[in-house]
């Protein structure tokens, strides 16, 4: 095979053309990489544009080392290039082709075609079975009860946790009311030392995350025998630590020496689920999220995502938050959030009624225990229902107001049905996020109407109606509300619900008393300011 000789360098050319090509407007190519033709250059000059070209290559104009290398093994060049010289570009001339580099006569020169190694074709990935995923441990904490079972009892008998705050003097707010626990001890739970230290969002995170735990037949036994670096903390709040921040404030009025040292850590939002893994020893993926009220929602699902890509077999999941505070309250009422129903406290919270006039605060935490099927199945655990899949989106509207035309919740709904594969016509339970305020119950109402509104079996009710708005953990909290409607058969009422809104069907809605339902699939919405959107989807366990 006979070699060209080329007039100007094909394989300069082309090598710089890539290196152009691969700059972002905002980066300035290298000094080599000018279009400038080979033969109008000396020998000296095609040297220095070599040196300078080797020096980009390995890194130094600062836009990272080999990136040269890879561009010649991943990019083709033209077909210029294999009919050229590929020596011209360093200034040898093989026109002299028995000649070395010093004049003298050698024998006859095999020519050698010179062009960049191809990447092998990689063989795809046969495919898996999609790992599936299971609920078997509910952990609550809750204004009306700190067990799952009685929790939901409550919930299905009507009972609601609205009452005056307790914890501090309300008289300068026009909110005087909300869903504060008045009963609560950590004890047995959390180590009393550190009980006394941290934040209470924390100490209703760390107690129901270890009755998910008891809950789901996790015993001493049991933990001896688990992967620890496969079992992972996802459970998230919207606003931390409030108490230890304000009193982190408070006593730098007076010295910064009288801050308690662990003010920050214990005021994050992540330290809840470190402290538990710490606390169990688990060294899966720990961490949590915050998208204000969306929080739950988010842990559950990126949890259970992380067991369907094979990364780990258990998840404790779910959100906390305990803002009933001086700061939290008046920041919600500064919003104009709040209800002021504070003569009548149980009536306060009423999603979808003619005359809602805010949401009612809530705190608490809930915890579910997702494990992988056959994981789960191994150890002989109880199964409460199956985790089907869920979505998210965002309004990119407004910061605490929804979109009016409910556009972000509808495409929510639609991308949780179709990424987890379930038939719009087999969810018949909505655990709705309506939180009791005028725009939010409307939208969110129309939206479901829009994706759902040939289903004449759906049923939709709102845990709020009893327990508040619990922020970062009413999606976690209404999961297991959800959940344990599976599990019972038995939708719990819409308590206040006397005058449905205009456009509201009551028959959609659960009466003012507890309903039998047969549950095909579940969905439960979580909403959160700045526009997060969350759809999650349950189901009864069936063995297939």
């Amino acid at each position: 095979m006979v070699v060209a000789s080329a007039v100007a360098s094909p394989l300069c050319t082309w090598l710089v053309a890539t290196c152009m090509s691969s700059f972002s407007g905002d980066q300035p190519p290298p000094p080599a990489a000018k279009m400038v033709s080979v033969k109008r250059l000396s020998r000296s000059a095609r040297r220095k544009m070599l040196t300078e070209c080797k020096s980009f290559s390995s890194g130094g104009y600062g836009y990272g080392g080999g990136l040269m290398t890879s561009l010649m093994t991943s990019l083709e060049p033209c077909d210029e290039f294999y009919k050229s010289d590929p020596l011209s570009m360093f200034g040898l001339n093989t026109r002299r082709k028995n000649t070395n580099l010093h004049g003298k006569k050698i024998g006859k020169t095999m020519a050698i075609a010179v062009q960049p190694a191809k990447e092998p074709t990689t063989k795809k990935k046969p495919v898996t079975k999609k790992r599936r995923v299971v609920v078997t441990g509910l952990g609550v904490v809750s204004p009306v009860g700190h067990v799952a079972d009685e929790f939901y009892e409550n919930l299905l008998n009507g009972v609601s946790g609205i009452s005056e705050i307790e914890s501090f003097n309300c008289d300068q707010f026009p909110t005087k009311i909300a869903g504060e626990i008045k009963s609560f001890s950590a004890d047995g739970w959390v180590a009393p030392k550190l009980s006394r230290r941290v934040d209470k969002f924390m100490l209703y995170l760390l107690t129901a995350g270890k009755k998910a735990l008891e809950d789901g037949g996790v015993t001493e036994d049991v933990m001896k025998e688990l992967d620890i670096a496969r079992c992972g903390v996802l459970i998230g709040s919207a606003l931390g630590g409030m108490k230890v921040f304000q009193d982190g404030i408070e006593a730098l009025r007076i010295s910064y020496k009288k801050m308690n040292p662990f003010c920050v850590p214990f005021a994050t939002t992540n330290m809840g689920s470190a402290i538990l893994a710490m606390d169990l020893g688990w060294m899966g993926p720990n961490y949590s999220i915050s998208t204000a009220c969306a929080t739950g929602n988010f842990c559950i699902l990126n949890a259970a995502n992380h067991i369907i890509r094979g990364e780990t077999d258990m998840m404790l999941s779910g959100g906390s938050d305990a803002a009933i505070i001086p700061i939290g309250l008046g920041g919600f009422v500064a919003c104009n959030s709040l209800s002021e129903r504070n003569n009548d406290p149980t009536k306060a919270s009423r999603p979808w009624d003619a005359s809602r006039d805010g949401f009612v605060m809530g705190e608490g935490a809930g915890v579910l225990l997702l494990e992988e099927l056959e994981h789960a199945k191994a150890r002989g655990a109880k199964i409460y229902a199956e985790f089907m899949g869920g979505s998210f989106t965002c309004d990119a509207y407004h910061m605490i107001e929804p979109h009016p035309d409910g556009t972000g919740i509808t495409l929510c709904i639609e991308k949780a049905l179709s990424q987890s594969g379930v038939a719009r016509e087999d969810v018949n339970y909505i655990n709705a996020h309506a939180t009791s305020t005028p725009s939010g119950d409307l939208n969110e109402y129309e939206a479901i109407v829009r994706c759902f509104g040939e289903n004449s079996e759906l049923k939709i009710n709102s845990t709020k109606s009893m327990i508040g708005h619990l922020l970062g953990a009413s999606g976690a909290v209404e999961a297991v509300a959800t959940v344990k409607a599976i599990q019972t058969g038995w939708l719990h009422p819409n308590i206040n619900l006397e005058n449905p809104d205009v456009g509201v069907d009551k028959n959609v809605l659960v009466g003012g008393t507890k309903e039998r339902c047969d549950i095909k699939v579940a969905l439960s919405n979580s909403f959160g300011f700045g526009g997060h959107n969350s759809s999650i989807l349950f189901a009864p366990y069936k063995d297939q």
